[in-house]
């Protein structure tokens, strides 16, 4: 059965904020979240903001691009072009200091723009070397891979037939790949689904075996069971087999959920082959922050909220111990883009 407790405390709130910021000297204490979870800070900065004339706006997926720069992907809004954003982000006294420097629109292999009405983006990894990047989108599902240069897609992983949307798998419509997370050495992808299939109570990872740049295969699943009520959104991939995964939810009149979980898929059961697994071989995890739990630090909401710190948070991105996340504000004037960092232990251990 899976686990929900707590992991093993973190050393001093004044350790983590020194390892998540240069100036720690003078940097403000962090607000503890959890025993293993600090907000650092937090900015809406990218907030209801352009660039070349298209809306910061939808973004669904964060991934690190190199020292203190991010891509951002967006997701279906309405029919603009499916693009993304290069970012600069930094910290400053503890407190994310992002921009967008760049927008791309993704183009298939023959130059012509996807938009929100074929493509929405949800998983991205920024492959090794920095010249691609893979992304996902709920629509069908996919995993395409783009040259970040240009945004044209030069390649596309393969797709298990049962995870297409119904009826041509057992996917539903938008719960299908939320997230996608690459190992440091680009050598293992994952790929998750946001609900399960028609015929299941849980989600399913994807483990796919390749390379960055070259050919990923599938290899392996696993089963992964959400609280209740709460969507599979986003994952990290750590070393030896180990995940953070982001579990959201939202409902109307009160608001958001949004915690994160470590799990681990060493040396679980492969259930490619099981229709419909027993609880018994769903994926332990142990939880590292419900970001409800965090001090609201002077964060306003647009819509009702249990913490006025909370969004539709669904990208998150790891920096050592500095944890990124980021707020999809669907293009709506009630909801907020914004950034946040938290100084956490991934590992249990770290």
């Amino acid at each position: 059965m899976r686990s929900s407790k707590l992991l093993t405390p973190v050393a001093a709130l004044a350790t983590l904020a020194a390892l998540a910021s240069p100036a720690c000297a003078t940097a403000k204490p962090a607000a503890t979240c959890s025993p293993a979870a600090s907000l650092l800070g937090f900015s809406d900065a990218l907030d209801k903001t352009e660039l070349n004339g298209t809306a910061v706006a939808g973004l669904s997926a964060l991934a690190l691009s190199g020292d203190k720069r991010a891509v951002a992907l967006v997701d279906n809004i309405g029919t603009t072009p499916a693009r993304f954003y290069d970012l600069s982000l930094r910290l400053d006294r503890g407190v994310p200091k992002p921009a967008a420097r760049k927008v791309t629109t993704l183009t298939r292999p023959d130059g012509t723009p996807y938009t929100g009405a074929d493509f929405d983006g949800e998983g991205l990894v920024v492959e090794r070397g920095g010249q691609t990047i893979l992304a996902s989108s709920e629509t069908e599902p996919s995993i395409r891979r783009f040259r970040r240069s240009d945004g044209r897609q030069t390649a596309e992983l393969p797709v298990p037939e049962r995870f297409r949307v119904a009826p041509a798998g057992q996917a539903t419509r938008n719960q299908t790949f939320e997230s996608l997370a690459a190992t440091p050495d680009g050598r293992t992808l994952y790929a998750g689904m946001e609900g399960p299939l028609s015929t299941e109570a849980f989600q399913r990872i994807i483990r796919y075996e390749g390379r960055a740049g070259g050919r990923y295969t599938p290899a392996a699943q696993y089963a992964y069971q959400t609280d209740p009520t709460l969507s599979l959104v986003e994952l990290i991939a750590l070393r030896h087999g180990g995940l953070l995964a982001m579990e959201r939810g939202f409902t109307p009149g009160v608001g958001n959920t949004v915690r994160i979980y470590r799990t681990s898929a060493k040396g679980a059961r492969d259930v490619t082959n099981v229709p419909s697994p027993a609880p018994g071989v769903v994926l332990r995890k142990e939880l590292v922050v419900d970001i409800a739990t965090c001090p609201p630090s002077g964060a306003t909401a647009k819509q009702p909220q249990p913490n006025p710190l909370l969004d539709n948070i669904e990208g998150m991105a790891l920096d050592g111990r500095v944890l990124y996340l980021i707020s999809d504000d669907n293009g709506s004037a009630t909801q907020i883009t914004r950034v946040y960092a938290l100084a956490i232990r991934a590992s249990r251990g770290a």
